[in-house]
């Protein structure tokens, strides 16, 4: 065509009209940069309290050290279960007076720390089976010994933790005390496990775990580093120190496991042969429901085991409001299930 030119027709902005759509993008860019930078603080804040909720849920771990000969040989690492108290966000760990790790420590401080959360009673069967693991702790740093004076303070320290739980159990209301009175109360209850450290009969060595990094690591092996820092900055939950016995109580409960499988059909739409509590925290807690996996047909039906997570309407900030909300979402299910009976009877 006459006069037509190959050229590419470049279209530009006056200077003022450019500079002023460049401001225009700016608060947007700051905005969701202050929006990524918002949610990352409270994934690794998230991170910090899992943990911590963690090491206040149990009472022992395993503790490892390099193990040391006559020659100094650092070639091996010995490992043995220990019980501890967590204080201002640290593990505070006792050892047997005769233990291998009094002697590894004092050729070489560095060691390894592992604290997994509960799985009492029928729950660790059924993990074993699965191949699954509990989520748990993995701390990295220096096993330190306390002098006299400072032991002392701990081991005082300790027995207030375990007067203010024993105290708090006998004081729960019926609520509290239904859901927990089918736990088994010598596995499940902190104080009872940490009675013979105080109780004169063995000696111990207290030490101080001074932590230099902090792992997290999932069911299924999965790891995320945290900054030590900001967990010991973390404060555990109040249910935390609980959530052994919690969790076996409704799972020894043969009403409440039912009443996990209505939860499983009322709130997911899922249909479960079987439930028991995994976990627990303030805003809800995590179902393991054997679901169906392959129809057959011919009555051999194969089933597996798959996790459900349950959330509250609020948060629940201790056991008492815990264990409420469980009883009526209980009620609530049942009266939800009874009214979808009568309507497809209608």
């Amino acid at each position: 065509m006459k006069g037509s030119s190959n050229k590419a027709t470049v279209l530009t902005l006056p200077r003022n009209a450019r500079s002023n759509t460049f401001y225009q993008f700016v608060p947007i860019y700051k905005f969701f940069f202050a929006a990524l930078l918002s949610l990352a603080f409270k994934y690794f804040h998230f991170l910090s309290s899992l943990l911590q909720n963690i090491l206040a849920s149990n009472w022992q771990g395993h503790l490892n050290t390099i193990k040391t000969d006559a020659h100094g040989s650092k070639e091996n690492i010995y490992t043995s279960k220990v019980k501890y108290i967590v204080k201002k966000g640290k593990p505070f760990i006792w050892v047997p007076e005769h233990d291998l790790h009094n002697v590894n420590t004092i050729i070489d401080e560095r060691g390894s720390f592992s604290v997994a959360s509960p799985f009492p009673g029928a729950l660790g069967k059924l993990l074993k089976s699965m191949n699954k693991f509990p989520a748990r702790v993995a701390l990295t740093g220096d096993v330190v010994p306390l002098k006299e004076k400072k032991a002392q303070s701990v081991a005082e320290f300790l027995k207030e933790v375990m007067l203010a739980e024993e105290k708090a159990i006998k004081e729960f209301s019926y609520t509290v005390s239904g859901v927990l009175s089918s736990s088994n109360h010598f596995s499940t209850t902190r104080s009872e496990n940490l009675k013979e450290l105080i109780d004169g009969g063995e000696k111990y060595v207290i030490y101080k775990f001074n932590l230099s990094s902090c792992m997290f690591v999932d069911g299924n092996g999965g790891t995320r580093e945290v900054d030590f820092e900001d967990m010991e900055k973390c404060k555990s939950s109040l249910l935390a120190p609980y959530s052994a016995k919690l969790i076996d109580g409704i799972n020894q409960s043969e009403a409440r496991r039912r009443a996990l499988i209505l939860f499983c059909f009322i709130y997911l739409n899922v249909n479960a042969r079987d439930a028991y509590m995994l976990s627990l925290d303030r805003k809800g807690f995590d179902v393991l429901g054997k679901v169906l996996s392959k129809a057959t047909g011919n009555g051999d039906d194969e089933y597996q085991w798959k996790q459900f997570r349950i959330t509250f309407k609020e948060e629940a900030q201790d056991v008492e409001s815990f264990c409420q909300q469980l009883v009526q979402m209980e009620e609530e299910a049942i009266q939800r299930f009874l009214a979808t009976v009568v309507w497809d009877k209608k």
